[in-house]
């Protein structure tokens, strides 16, 4: 049985190792690498409703009001999710005694999401098959999730830490 004090677990280290995350975009960014928009995330969502999974070019599907919040509340739900599940594959004793190596595993093989299931339904073709650079797209995605899963371990720890 979840209690409320593992829930709070779940969701404090999704958003940690989503924050994590996006401190490394916004790093990226700051270097010149460039991202996604969380906007069109927020587009791609608001269109399930509509019936619409799959588009040829998200950027060119008709903008969804408030489509940037949504894209970012969504980025973090997901987040949370992903904890979640980490939680559930290695058990909740894990947050005790948190390790690197089943975060870091587990937010690596995250990385399969985007790239069979997101960018095949925003336009982008699997494995960013119809971008300009897909290797080059595939590894920045897989290196995003292993900071991801390394964010993961971060928050742990460091909930386990102030815990104490």
């Amino acid at each position: 049985m979840l209690l409320a004090h593992d829930l709070a677990h779940v969701v404090l280290i999704g958003i940690g190792a989503t924050a994590l995350m996006d401190a490394w975009l916004f790093a990226l960014a700051r270097l010149g690498v460039p991202s996604s928009s969380f906007a069109l995330i927020g587009r791609w969502v608001g269109h399930l409703p509509r019936g619409r999974f799959a588009h040829t070019a998200i950027a060119e599907a008709a903008p969804i009001p408030a489509e940037l919040p949504l894209g970012w509340l969504t980025h973090y739900v997901i987040g949370i999710a992903y904890a979640g599940l980490l939680l559930g594959l290695v058990g909740l004793g894990w947050t005790q005694q948190p390790t690197l190596l089943p975060a870091l595993a587990f937010g690596a093989a995250t990385v399969v999401a985007p790239l069979f299931v997101m960018q095949p339904a925003m336009g982008a073709g699997f494995a960013a098959s119809k971008t300009a650079a897909p290797l080059k797209n595939c590894l920045r995605s897989a290196v995003n999730h292993a900071v991801f899963g390394t964010g993961l371990y971060v928050a742990a720890a460091f909930i386990e830490w102030i815990g104490r």
